[in-house]
C-alpha cells in the first residue's frame, strides 16, 4: 500500500509517517518501480502501536526504547517494566503540578465575585503582585 492509505488504516497523518522513519521508530519500507513508497501490514501494525503509546501520553524517546525491547522478544521485560514505572511517576508529577495550578486560579478567581471596572479588578491587582513561587 502506498503512504495515503497506510495514513488512513493507522490514523496517522504522511508527514508523521515520514517523521517517524527519519526518526527510526518505523522502518523504511520498500519503493516501487516509479519510486513510490510501498508499505505492508507490518507498518500499520508498528504505527497502531507507536499511537497507542503517544496516546499515553509517552515522548518519542520513550517509544523508542519500548520499539527496541519489543524488537528483542527473548529478553526479560523489566524494561518495560521500568520505563513505564518511570512514565508514571512523571504523570503523578505534571498532575501534582497541575492540581496546583488549579488551587492557584480558583483562589484567583474567588478574589472577583461582582462585575466591576477593570481598573478595580482585584484579579488582575493580584497578578501584578510578586509571586512566591516567582521569587518575588
Amino acid at each position: 500500500m502506498k503512504i495515503g492509505e497506510l495514513a488512513i488504516r493507522s490514523g496517522c497523518q504522511a508527514e508523521t509517517i515520514r517523521y517517524y522513519e527519519q526518526r527510526g521508530l518505523l522502518d523504511a519500507p520498500t519503493r516501487s518501480a516509479g519510486n513510490y513508497r510501498l508499505y505492508g501490514s507490518a507498518h500499520v501494525e508498528r504505527l497502531t502501536f507507536i499511537r497507542r503509546c503517544r496516546g499515553l501520553d509517552m515522548s518519542l524517546d520513550e517509544v523508542q526504547s519500548l520499539l527496541a525491547l519489543q524488537d528483542d522478544p527473548e529478553q526479560p521485560c523489566c524494561g518495560v517494566n521500568e520505563l513505564l514505572d518511570e512514565h508514571i511517576a512523571e504523570i503523578q508529577r505534571k498532575m501534582s503540578e497541575l492540581q496546583t495550578l488549579q488551587t492557584e486560579l480558583v483562589r484567583l478567581r474567588s478574589r472577583c465575585q461582582n462585575t466591576v471596572l477593570v481598573k478595580e479588578c482585584e484579579i488582575l491587582k493580584d497578578l501584578a503582585m510578586p509571586s512566591p513561587a516567582c521569587g518575588g
